[in-house]
């Protein structure tokens, strides 16, 4: 019923009459005739070619056996059969005699003739079909028979790919990032005598010399210059009425780098006239904030500058009064320097009145990747509000206008205005272009000690480390130690009982394991420790830091809170009780060690799970090398038995600030 359906949709192109014997009858005719005609020429060429002959008397064959079945064919049956009418005699080619003679004498019986004596010259009659059909058929039929292997033309084919490896994009920096200026890592060989450095004022230069310091370190005499450069002009003016570069340093921990924007700040404002705040520091820290702020009030002293700290120490109206007051009915600043800490910068911008940044010459971000990564504060974005504030109020005629900085042009330029310079600082600069974009700055200059200054005659940009590397201070020795989690507060008491390391800062990665940890010391006894974590309040941590520093504590357990830019002097051995996960959080934190030339240990507890993978983050970051320290389980026995009563104690112990 279906072949009726489809014929009846489909229709019938070609209605023929004749009759399928009288089909065959004529077939058998042409056969004869053309035998004769082919042995005839078989006999001039004698080309025996069984293969070809076949093919084209099965082509033949084919084509009047298509045309008498083509009524009962569906249109895309039959239109298939079409194209591929040239492939089919090309299989029946291959076929052999006997199979040809058998198909034959069966077309014969249904035609109702007898053909024996003629089917035995069929091999002979279609040794070359080419004659009638043409040499255009005999082609095509061999195309057709090697297209069985091949591709049809104008099809794409699909699989047969190359395994080619990917090639590697390297990362192209811009110039300022790919070519730094080089400062020197090792410290102690590179010193520079303060008199070499001609444009310090001879105030500064008795100052540092009554403090001690005799020279200066690699980064201070490379970036000092530099800034005091860009305020040749004074405070209200660049050089040649330019805005000046912004500075990035990136330098190891312990290399002076707070000293290197303090000094060339204080002297540029010793010049000024009338207290405004004209520096503002920004740290990520209150720990920090304060070491900052007394080291600019120490070089300080003796001037007209005043220097304040907002950092959430003293009550809000405390720093309020501190930074301005309002005398006749006009403000007067207090302040010329303001050392802060983000949130409680904000809180004086927005809640202030008398705060003003509208005069500010200086903005230094100190830890200044840490300081990128907390930009969901919008902190940045409203200290340049506030700084160009004035440029749309009521005095936007005043000479001392400042408007934000945009494409550098004639009119741009005139009349001069009051420049905004940032100065970046870290020991793990970013070099990501991305997040550097955010601070906006202008055509800054970097100063690095990644770079190999030996290369950089040849290849400025050639680093000592890999692309992305760190800086590790120079005197540090690295050392990891495996052991398992039962074992590590035997470790600690191991260090400082049996290896007399002392005083060691221990981090962890939590405020709850340095708490438990400070506990189970306390009660093992024979230490003198101490804990720092945001579970003390401010004044807590300062004492616990000033204790620690005078030697009056051997032991001091400390989270990430203390690991960046605290300078705690005497520091001989840092334990990353808890291993880092991250890279920069290990820099910061072993750097507390071997700052200023001096050297240092730092080792790391490690489990067996996390050694892979921290010695690949390690080695990745340019790390000049880390030692395996195995601790005997024998030199421990000793303890273990004291160790087990302590832990007893513990839980009772923690048992009990829980219920409280």
């Amino acid at each position: 019923m279906a072949l009726f359906l489809v014929n009846r949709y489909l229709g019938e192109e070609d209605n023929r009459s004749v009759e399928k014997e009288s089909r065959a009858q004529a077939l058998l005719a042409k056969l004869q005739q053309k035998a004769k005609e082919k042995q005839q020429q078989q006999q001039q060429t004698q080309r025996p070619s069984k293969e070809r002959t076949q093919e084209a008397k099965t082509k033949k064959r084919q084509a009047e056996e298509d045309s008498s079945q083509e009524p009962k064919l569906h249109k895309k049956r039959r239109s298939a059969v079409e194209s591929g009418s040239q492939e089919e005699p090309g299989l029946e080619g291959k076929k052999n005699k006997t199979a040809g003679i058998e198909k034959q004498k069966k077309k014969k019986d249904r035609s109702g003739s007898s053909v024996k004596g003629q089917s035995e010259n069929t091999p002979g009659t279609g040794r070359d079909g080419q004659v009638d059909t043409g040499g255009e058929e005999e082609t095509t039929g061999t195309e057709n028979v090697s297209g069985k292997t091949s591709a049809p033309t104008g099809y794409t084919v699909l699989g047969g790919f190359e395994n080619r490896p990917v090639q590697k994009v390297d990362r192209v920096l811009p110039q300022w990032l790919a070519q730094p200026d080089v400062i020197h890592r090792d410290i102690k060989s590179n010193l520079v005598p303060i008199s070499a450095i001609p444009e310090l004022s001879p105030l500064l230069v008795k100052k540092l010399q009554n403090n001690g310091i005799q020279h200066l370190f690699p980064v201070q005499a490379e970036v000092i210059p530099a800034i005091l450069e860009s305020a040749q002009q004074g405070l209200l003016i660049g050089r040649g009425g330019y805005k000046p570069r912004d500075i990035c340093v990136s330098a190891p921990t312990g290399s002076g780098k707070t000293l290197a924007f303090v000094i060339p700040v204080v002297q540029v404002l010793m010049e000024r006239v009338v207290c405004e705040v004209r520096a503002l520091a920004v740290l990520p820290t209150k720990e920090l904030a304060q070491q900052v702020c007394r080291v600019f009030t120490s070089h300080a002293e003796g001037t007209p500058l005043r220097v304040v700290m907002l950092a959430g120490q003293r009550s809000f109206a405390a720093e309020q009064a501190s930074l301005s007051e309002h005398r006749g009915g006009m403000r007067r600043s207090l302040a010329d320097i303001v050392v802060a800490t983000p949130g409680r910068l904000v809180d004086h911008i927005n809640k202030n009145s008398g705060f003003s940044l509208e005069h500010l010459r200086f903005l230094i971000i100190d830890e200044a990747d840490r300081m990128i990564d907390s930009m969901h504060q919008s902190w940045l974005s409203q200290v340049v509000k506030a700084v160009y504030r004035s440029g749309s109020g009521g005095e936007a005629m005043s000479i001392f206008r400042r408007t934000e900085p945009a494409f550098i042009t004639a009119a741009s330029l005139s009349p001069p205005q009051m420049p905004l310079q940032k100065l970046l600082f870290s020991a793990t600069l970013t070099q990501n272009p991305e997040k550097l974009q955010q601070l906006g700055l202008h055509q800054p200059r970097l100063f690095s000690s990644i770079h190999s200054h030996s290369n950089t005659s040849s290849t400025p940009a050639a680093p000592t480390q890999t692309r992305g590397g760190f800086n590790f201070p120079q005197g540090l020795t690295e050392y990891y130690v495996p052991c398992t989690l039962s074992k590590k507060p035997l470790l600690i008491l191991h260090f400082i009982l049996r290896m007399k390391l002392s005083p060691i800062l221990c981090f962890t990665n939590s405020r709850e394991t340095a708490h438990r940890l400070y506990l189970l010391v306390q009660l093992f006894g024979d230490i003198q420790a101490a804990e720092f974590s945001s579970r003390l309040s401010p004044a807590e941590r300062k004492k616990t830091l000033k204790e620690f520093e005078q030697g009056k504590i051997q032991l001091l357990i400390s989270t990430d809170a203390a690991s960046r830019g605290i300078d705690v002097n005497e520091v001989k051995c840092v334990v990353n009780y808890d291993a880092p996960q991250y890279i920069r959080t290990y820099i910061h934190r072993i750097g507390r060690t071997a700052r200023a030339g001096k050297t240092g240990l730092a080792f790391t507890f490690l489990l067996g799970v996390q050694e892979k993978n921290f010695l690949q983050m390690v080695g990745e970051a340019g790390s000049p090398g880390i030692q395996k320290q195995i601790v005997k389980p024998e030199t421990l026995k000793g303890m273990e038995a004291r160790y087990e009563q302590t832990l007893q104690e513990l839980a009772s112990v923690i048992k009990d600030e829980k219920a409280k």
